[in-house]
């Protein structure tokens, strides 16, 4: 069985109840992870195509509310629009910031590490390296645990899995402290089609465990973002048992963490964004053994985890920004590189009303007042939305 980390605590209550609660201690039995989104600053003179202007108040005000639940904060990952709106320039501020803010704290943080300063095209493996090499001295210099997140540039140019297994391999022994490997599958970027050399995933398979087993004690864990609960569960098994298992499975995260007599998922979700507090108390009752109360909380939120992050997986960054606006975490819905209209207004009402009915919104008078407003904004008037809904 994958190892546990050391924490203590327990607590339990409701969604609303938690939002606005006071700091709380880790969580004890699995280490769990929100990666976070980011809030740009909406009068910023920005352009789709250029750097994120963030608001940064507002962007760590959230990673404390994360805090605040027990959990730990996945920093600068697909969630924050890295490789979709957030560039290296933002995202090195992003970790040295929010780094500054998880000591002040004692706040758990893991934060990717990446190639994204690189062009798209045309890079060597040599140029990868280098790039993997100065993102991964910033996360190290910041004191947080580094994220060997995929690379687009080096699936580009790599030509089989001893590409990978050559520079994974360098850069894992000269790390000062354990990483998580990042296997982010092409659902979320296409760009990371036949990862690890290999479009075949039982191949794949075969050269990221043998990356992890070559290098004991490099590697604290993986992130596995495949969607594939049954493929998670075996390569799970097979994991030295120092290694943990991060599932990044936002269709199946109540049974992957909840686990099974050989074993257990830890976590490290975007869907944990929004669905904090309600993570938080599930784990809870885990922590005092009650599997089935574990269940009974997290399983009703997989329709709304399945709703945002359904095909084009990779906006699922739109609903998540959604709902941070409607729980009252940031004053507008803007997102980098104006993401927020990647959904359709079907999509967006429906997460808001899949998300109430979980009673996550602190205020839901506020959060209805302003999905009102946003389809306003449009034209549309709440009944003709409702009718619209009730013939789709």
């Amino acid at each position: 069985m994958n190892a546990p980390p050391t924490w203590s605590d327990a607590a339990t209550g409701s969604a609303s109840r938690l939002a606005g609660a006071a700091s709380r201690p880790p969580l004890r039995s699995r280490t769990v992870f929100a990666a976070a989104h980011v809030v740009v600053d909406p009068l910023a003179d920005t352009t789709p195509d250029g750097p994120a202007a963030l608001d940064w108040d507002a962007t760590l005000a959230f990673r404390h509310h994360l805090w605040a639940q027990g959990l730990g904060v996945a920093e600068a990952m697909d969630t924050a629009q890295r490789g979709m709106g957030l560039d290296w320039g933002g995202a090195a501020e992003l970790i040295r910031r929010s780094a500054a803010e998880a000591k002040a704290v004692g706040g758990l943080l893991a934060c990717g590490a990446g190639t994204d300063q690189l062009p798209p095209h045309g890079a060597s493996l040599t140029d990868v390296r280098k790039a993997y090499e100065e993102q991964l001295a910033l996360v190290e210099d910041a004191g947080a645990r580094p994220v060997l997140m995929a690379s687009r540039q080096l699936a580009a140019a790599a030509t089989g899995p001893a590409d990978y297994l050559e520079l994974y391999g360098h850069l894992l022994r000269q790390t000062a402290r354990p990483v998580i490997l990042h296997w982010l599958g092409p659902m979320f970027d296409p760009a990371l089609d036949g990862y690890w050399g290999s479009a075949e995933l039982d191949a794949a398979t075969e050269t990221f465990l043998q990356i992890v087993a070559a290098h004991p004690g490099k590697v604290d864990g993986v992130k596995v973002s495949l969607l594939d609960a049954d493929r998670e569960v075996r390569l799970r098994r097979r994991l030295p048992e120092t290694v943990r298992c991060y599932t990044g499975d936002d269709f199946h995260y109540p049974e992957l963490i909840a686990g099974d007599d050989h074993g257990f998922s830890h976590a490290l979700l975007g869907i944990f964004d929004p669905l904090a507090p309600l993570a938080a108390e599930a784990v809870r009752l885990l922590d005092t053994g009650d599997t089935a109360g574990f269940r009974a909380v997290l399983d009703p939120t997989v329709a709304l985890s399945r709703h945002l992050f359904q095909e084009p997986t990779r906006y699922y960054k739109t609903g998540v920004v959604l709902l941070a606006w409607l729980a009252g975490h940031q004053s507008h819905f803007t997102m980098a590189g104006g993401l927020q209209s990647a959904r359709s207004l079907p999509h967006l009402r429906r997460a808001y009303q899949l998300a109430d009915g979980l009673g996550l919104f602190p205020d839901p008078e506020l959060a209805a007042d302003r999905m009102r407003k946003l389809l306003a904004v449009y034209g549309v008037g709440e009944t003709a939305a409702e009718k619209r809904g009730e013939g789709e």
